[in-house]
């Protein structure tokens, strides 16, 4: 059994804490930030070996000085002055840090520019303390990826249990604030890579509304499906950060209310509580929360997407915009990325196959590779189709036909183990975060529980553009329920003491 790394009193705080103690002069920035870098030394590199963290920011430290000296001469930069906040390795950032997706290909990829969400974070004050590792490629590289592992950055461990799978693609960010490695993380997502690590991870994970956080900056999937979004232990942290992230002028976690859910009417997605009765027992206990919160529950027990060959449809939508969009990317790389283009770097991975392909194969990039140009009428036709399901037909109906602002269900399905034989292998699904994704709307995960110390986390899911009132619910239920557990670095769930009686037959024998 592993021993429990214990993040100190100061780590453990939520970002609006540590930006609370930074203002009252409890801690400096330098402090903080150099307090992080040794937990990650200790934790990540060291200790249960996380490898939550790819790559650190040789100017933080240097960054932190600076950040002090203007607090200390009375100019404060924004709600994020000092704090240190850790990028996904597909962002980029003006830094001395490569954008490599954990790829080979990519690794001598400095651009020595700011993503817009990486500007917006900076001028807040942020801190870039370093870049996450993840699912390379945004897990679009192979139909049998192992979730986490990267060329790059190895294989993300499950902070809550060494041997579970972290999820992806943002498995690193959520390994990270699960871990106290940084104050936040950003992570991106196309289907899930939010969602559920942060699901899995037992922390806070937002997707916004598409186009919401610029896209410019981060190595592409999906034009119609990219964003990047907060990951931290609490709705307001993420909402502090989304506020800098979005280059609107919208102060998000101003529009926090602590009675945000009394007297709303809520959907209850039963058609996608799946079969767990560990998962349905969390789900109807936050239920529970939420009535007393004073929520009407409204119970949606089917939805039919209504698309033939759905899950081959959209699939395909991804695998033009990919085509296109990282040819584009490549392109656009420093003379030191030899690989520009997606056909090229296909041949790259084979000549480094024992590093590249020694997990799993690039049959994504393959069958990307294969399509036309997004002129293609069946691009367009499948895009609009699956737009339309998720959409207007889906998440937007559902709320219509049943009267409510929001929708609820479990944010995904409980952690399994991390397996390099099969690749990823999920139980029996729980949650819709396909609709939120395919369609571009906001959805939020907030901890729900624990099932023998694996998290699980409810999802909050409303219509485009509502963000800001989906954020608000889950501050809301966060604040009545208290349901984040700190990690306890199991090296197997069986490594609990009850746990581990029961399996062992001890309690009959003794």
């Amino acid at each position: 059994m592993a021993t429990a790394p214990t993040a100190s009193m100061l780590l453990e705080k939520s970002l609006p804490e540590l930006a609370q103690d930074l203002r009252d002069g409890r801690v400096t920035s330098e402090a903080l930030t150099q307090a992080y870098i040794d937990r990650i030394k200790a934790v990540d590199q060291d200790g249960p070996r996380l490898q939550a963290v790819l790559a650190l920011n040789p100017d933080a430290l240097r960054r932190a000085r600076a950040l002090d000296k203007q607090r200390a001469d009375g100019e404060t930069l924004g709600p994020l002055h000092g704090l240190p906040i850790l990028l996904k390795d597909n962002i980029e950032t003006k830094d001395n840090l490569a954008a490599t997706a954990g790829a080979l290909a990519l690794k001598d990829n400095i651009t020595n520019r700011d993503a817009p969400l990486t500007q917006g974070l900076r001028e807040a004050g942020a801190v870039i303390l370093g870049k996450t590792n993840l699912s390379q490629w945004a897990n679009f590289r192979s139909n049998h990826s192992n979730s986490g592992w990267s060329a790059l950055g190895g294989q993300t461990r499950n902070p809550h249990s060494l041997d579970r799978n972290p999820c992806g693609s943002s498995s690193g960010s959520g390994a990270a604030i699960a871990a106290s490695l940084a104050a936040g993380a950003v992570g991106t997502e196309t289907n899930g890579s939010i969602i559920c690590p942060s699901n899995v991870n037992g922390i806070v994970g937002f997707k916004p509304t598409v186009g919401l956080v610029a896209q410019d900056g981060i190595i592409p999937i999906s034009k119609t499906q990219d964003t990047a979004g907060p990951m931290t232990k609490t709705v307001r942290g993420a909402a502090m950060m989304l506020s800098a992230m979005d280059e609107a002028d919208i102060d998000y976690a101003a529009a926090l209310r602590e009675n945000a859910l009394s007297g709303a009417r809520i959907g209850v997605l039963r058609f996608a509580q799946g079969s767990s009765p560990h998962i349905q027992a969390r789900f109807n206990a936050a239920l529970g929360t939420l009535r007393a919160q004073g929520v009407t529950l409204v119970e949606i027990e089917e939805f039919d997407l209504a698309v033939e060959n759905y899950g081959a449809k959209s699939l395909s939508v991804l695998e033009y915009e990919f085509k296109d969009g990282l040819n584009t990317y490549l392109a656009g790389t420093p003379p030191a990325v030899k690989t520009r283009s997606l056909s090229e770097l296909i041949a790259f991975n084979k000549t480094h196959d024992t590093i590249e392909l020694a997990l799993f194969d690039q049959s994504l990039f393959e069958s990307a590779q294969a399509r036309g140009p997004l002129t293609d009428a069946a691009y367009i036709a499948a895009r609009d189709e699956i737009v339309l399901a998720t959409g207007k037909n889906g998440i937007d109906r559902l709320m219509a036909d049943n009267a409510v602002t929001a929708l609820v269900a479990p944010s995904g399905p409980l952690a399994p183990r991390f397996d390099p034989v099969n690749g990823d292998v999920w139980p029996d699904w729980a949650g819709a975060g396909y609709l939120a994704a395919v369609a571009g709307y906001p959805h939020l995960t907030v901890p729900m529980g624990t099932v023998r110390h694996i998290p699980i986390g409810l999802s909050f899911i409303g219509g485009a553009g509502q963000d800001a009132a989906i954020l608000s619910y889950g501050y809301d239920y966060e604040r009545a329920s208290q349901l984040r557990a700190a990690p306890k670095y199991l090296t197997t769930v069986e490594d609990d003491p009850r746990l581990y009686e029961v399996l062992s037959n001890k309690l009959t024998r003794d």
